[in-house]
C-alpha cells in the first residue's frame, strides 16, 4: 500500500515512523505488564508509558486547536535530544543522509529505502506537510500525525500501527539486523548506531513491544489514556510516549531536522472516530466517512 505524495521537495528525508513490532525474547528481557493499572501523570499506563524518566519528555495532549498537528520545531527537537541521551555531533552525516535515503552505498537497497521514505512522511504527516489519498473519488489533503491516524491511497483511515500501514510493514527493516543495522555498519555509520542503543531507544523497545502485542491492541492499535478525574481519551498507537520515543530518537539520529517535524502534541481521536476503528474487524473505516470529525486539519496549514 502506498500512498498518494505531493509533500514539498523538502520533505523527502527521513526515517519511519517506527511502530516497532518484534520479537520480545530476541532482546532477552521480561516484558513489562500492568497495562491496566493506573496510569502516570500523562495520562497512560504501562507499558504504554514506557520509561519513567523519559516520559516527561513526550509529547502531551494539545490544549488548543493550534497545538494540534503542530511539529516539534528544531529548538526543541534538540532539547528533547539531549535528554534522550542524543548528541547531535553524532547524528549521521549530510552525505551518509544522502546515500541512505536513496538506497545508494554499500549494499544500498532502493526498495528499501523507498518504504522507509514514505512511512516518515506519514509519521511527520503535521502542520505544513499534508500528504493526500483518494477520498470518494477526490484527491483530498489530510494532516493527522498528532491523532496517530494515517489514510490510504485508497481513502482508509487507519492507526499507525495497523498492520496494512507502510509503517507496520516497514518494521523488518528496523529490526536488529535489519536493514538498517547492516547499511550503517557498511557505511561508516557506527558511531551513529552506537549512540541510538546508549539513548532512550534502549529502554523504550521493550516497552513498544509489549504494548503492541496486548491482545487489546489488535487489530486497531489504539491506546487509552486516562487523566485524573477519569477523563478518557484515545489515541493511535504511534503517539504512546514509549513509541513515541523509539521513533524520534532513530529519526534524530538519521537526520535532526526530519526529527522536528513530528507532532509536538498528541490529540485524542474523534470519540465516533475511535468507536468505529475499534469496532472494525480490521480496525480501518473509511476516512469520507469521518473526514469531517477532524475539524481545521487543514486550515491550520
Amino acid at each position: 500500500m502506498k500512498l498518494l505524495r505531493y509533500a514539498p521537495k523538502g520533505l523527502r528525508i527521513g526515517l519511519v515512523a517506527f511502530t516497532i513490532v518484534s520479537s520480545a525474547a530476541a532482546l532477552s528481557i521480561a516484558v513489562p505488564t500492568g497495562a491496566g493499572a493506573a496510569g502516570s501523570a500523562t495520562g497512560f499506563s504501562q507499558p504504554y508509558a514506557g520509561t519513567p524518566k523519559y516520559e516527561k519528555w513526550t509529547p502531551t495532549q494539545a490544549g488548543n486547536i493550534r497545538q494540534v498537528n503542530r511539529p516539534l520545531g528544531q529548538k526543541a527537537a534538540d532539547r528533547i535530544a539531549r535528554k534522550l541521551g542524543l548528541d547531535k555531533q553524532l547524528v549521521f552525516t549530510p552525505e551518509q543522509y544522502e546515500l541512505f535515503i536513496r538506497g545508494e552505498g554499500v549494499d544500498g537497497d532502493p526498495a528499501s529505502a523507498a518504504l522507509i521514505d514514505e512511512s516518515v512522511r506519514i509519521f511527520t504527516n503535521t502542520t505544513g506537510n499534508p500528504l493526500h489519498a483518494d477520498v470518494n473519488g477526490t484527491v483530498t489533503p489530510f494532516v493527522l500525525a498528532s491523532y496517530g491516524l494515517m489514510v490510504s491511497t485508497s481513502g482508509v483511515l487507519m492507526s499507525l500501527a495497523n498492520e496494512d500501514a507502510p509503517t507496520r510493514k516497514v518494521n523488518p527493516l528496523i529490526a536488529p539486523g535489519g536493514y538498517v543495522d547492516t547499511w550503517c555498519k557498511k557505511n561508516g555509520c557506527e558511531q551513529s548506531l552506537a549512540m541510538l542503543h546508549r539513548s532512550a531507544y534502549q529502554s523504550e523497545i521493550i516497552f513498544a513491544i509489549a504494548s503492541q502485542q496486548l491482545p487489546q491492541s489488535e487489530p486497531a492499535q489504539l491506546v487509552p489514556n486516562v487523566k485524573s478525574g477519569g477523563r478518557n481519551t484515545i489515541v493511535g498507537m504511534s503517539m504512546a510516549p514509549s513509541i513515541w520515543i523509539i521513533n524520534f530518537t532513530l529519526l534524530y539520529v538519521l537526520n535532526p531536522t526530519v526529527a522536528a517535524q513530528m507532532p509536538g502534541w498528541w490529540t485524542p481521536i474523534p470519540p465516533d472516530v475511535a468507536e468505529a476503528i475499534a469496532a472494525s474487524p480490521h480496525g480501518q473505516v473509511p476516512y469520507g466517512d469521518f473526514e469531517s470529525s477532524f475539524p481545521g486539519v487543514i486550515a491550520q496549514q
